[in-house]
């Protein structure tokens, strides 16, 4: 008996990986999974941590989609390297700051040069043509082949028929006449292929899955450039640009305001990176001072944080300011009104 071929499937824990890899399984190949992460997923972050959400599944859905097929995954960190990839994208952004097309070329790379590593034979994607504006197109496809490296050796089981056979289909690694031909936005054919499958519960199938997706995390990404006057971020700031209500009063400070208790017991983490104020007069949130605030920017953040408790309509509220070093001084405001507060603070 000869070994199986053996198939590295790109895993985002969405529907169309699921079901490419299956497919594969179907075959009678051996599948694993590889998941990589930038810091910029949107699924086990925020509605892990925020009260509205609490009644969503609080999981990994790379990890999910793998245990539902029974395969290993590779969860393999790519933060640094993926830098670039945000930072100069040669293919350019979408509608915000998503640089979709330099992403999927950058991501199928590394598993080309996984699968060299590995003993692998070739690599599979969920990817349907038209169901992306940016990456997911037929004549942009050619390109994430050509540029990664993995030229003919990256099949699209969901969507294969619709173009030229792969190197797995023409040698009879996998057989081309049972692949797809699915094409378009709708994800109809998707979902009765999950049902054929026996697939009930996975991730919204037209869910994102990136936070570079989403204008206004993009909008407080692009501010963070532009107030530190770099295109620089640390895993630590992608993570609070995903909590809490941003405002920037000053260009050379923002405040970043817990909007419910998970968010401020979330930002409690970074109390020794940031400086501080909460409220101890009347219930209120939690904020963190990123830039270098002087006395009367201070007065200013404080007034503003008071403005989102529950003594926003007293005269005066009682906050405590923590520095980074920990040392603690007590500040009486006057919250501020609704209309002291600038649309233009709001990121």
């Amino acid at each position: 008996m000869t070994e199986p071929r053996k198939a590295v499937a790109l895993i985002s824990g969405g529907l169309d990986s699921l079901l490419a890899a299956r497919v594969m399984q179907e075959q009678g190949i051996h599948v694993e999974g590889i998941n990589f992460f930038t810091g910029f997923c949107v699924e086990g972050h925020t509605h892990a941590i925020r009260r509205r959400d609490r009644d969503r599944p609080k999981r990994n859905n790379a990890l999910w989609v793998a245990e539902q097929l029974g395969i290993k995954l590779h969860i393999v960190d790519i933060i640094e390297e993926y830098k670039q990839v945000v930072f100069n994208p040669r293919h350019g952004y979408g509608a915000n700051l998503n640089p979709c097309l330099d992403c999927k070329i950058f991501m199928v790379r590394k598993a080309h040069e996984w699968i060299g590593q590995h003993g692998f034979d070739f690599i599979v994607t969920g990817e349907v043509i038209g169901q992306r504006p940016m990456s997911q197109r037929r004549d942009t496809m050619p390109v994430v082949s050509r540029e990664s490296g993995a030229d003919d050796l990256l099949l699209r089981p969901l969507c294969a028929k619709n173009l030229p056979p792969t190197r797995p289909e023409r040698e009879g690694w996998v057989d081309r006449e049972a692949l797809y031909d699915f094409s378009g936005r709708s994800r109809k054919p998707q979902m009765a292929l999950a049902r054929r499958f026996g697939f009930e519960d996975y991730a919204q199938p037209a869910g994102g899955c990136c936070f570079l997706t989403d204008a206004q995390y993009s909008a407080k990404l692009a501010d963070l450039w532009r107030a530190r006057g770099d295109k620089q971020y640390e895993l630590d700031d992608i993570m609070l640009l995903k909590v809490g209500r941003h405002l920037r009063p000053a260009p050379h400070y923002k405040v970043i305001v817990s909007r419910e208790e998970g968010e401020g017991n979330f930002l409690q983490g970074y109390r020794n990176q940031y400086p501080s104020i909460r409220c101890v007069s009347h219930p209120g949130p939690l904020a963190l001072i990123d830039g270098v605030v002087e006395e009367g920017d201070l007065e200013l953040a404080a007034r503003l944080v008071a403005r989102y408790s529950k003594g926003r309509d007293q005269e005066r509220v009682t906050l405590e300011y923590r520095d980074r070093d920990g040392a603690t001084r007590e500040l009486v405001v006057t919250p501020l009104r609704p209309d002291q507060i600038p649309e233009a603070w709001h990121l």
